[in-house]
């Protein structure tokens, strides 16, 4: 009886110590998951930027130090003359996909307007992106840097203007961020 009781114990202690080396571990996880910072996610649909552009699309970025993994679809609803995306006719145009997280750059919606800043922030993220011409298989057609917020960025702009696309322009899209 007294040898079972012994066993008893070993298997108690035994499980005790196991219990609390996994909440150990679980902590030690969930410190590092909090210190590494949640995602933001964000999705959108943007239509007639700078009158010659639709983007829809969405992902999820953390903190500038990592990257961004978003991408969608991309056409041209006219053709684009100058800027990266130079070159995309009516109809171009398949997807796009993010190449890098920016903390920030500077643009423009109107050619004739000086450049201001934007940052990536919790209801913005500053893209440079890939965009992708049927026909070209995995090799990217063209490369611009593009935005996507909340809010409007421009307000020296009649409307709102919460998306951006580098040599395009400006335009107002329909936009969700979340957490």
């Amino acid at each position: 009886m007294q040898t079972m009781t012994r066993l008893r114990t070993r298997v108690l202690v035994g499980a005790t110590a196991a219990l609390a080396a996994a909440a150990l571990i679980l902590v030690i996880g969930s410190s590092a998951a909090v210190a590494a910072g949640p995602n933001t996610s964000f999705a959108f649909n943007a239509r007639g930027i700078g009158g010659a552009v639709a983007l829809t699309g969405g992902g999820a970025f953390g903190s500038s130090g990592h990257p961004a993994h978003s991408g969608g679809g991309f056409r041209c609803t006219s053709p684009v003359s100058s800027g990266p995306l130079a070159g995309c006719q009516t109809g171009e145009g398949v997807r796009w996909d993010s190449d890098t997280l920016l903390t920030g750059t500077n643009f423009k919606c109107l050619a004739d307007e000086a450049l201001k800043p934007v940052s990536t922030s919790d209801d913005t993220v500053v893209l440079h992106a890939d965009f992708y011409r049927a026909g070209d298989g995995t090799h990217e057609s063209f490369n611009a840097n593009m935005f996507v917020s909340t809010h409007d960025i421009d307000d020296a702009i009649p409307g709102v203007q919460n998306v951006w696309v580098q040599g395009v322009g400006c335009a107002t899209a329909t936009v969700h961020f979340g957490s």
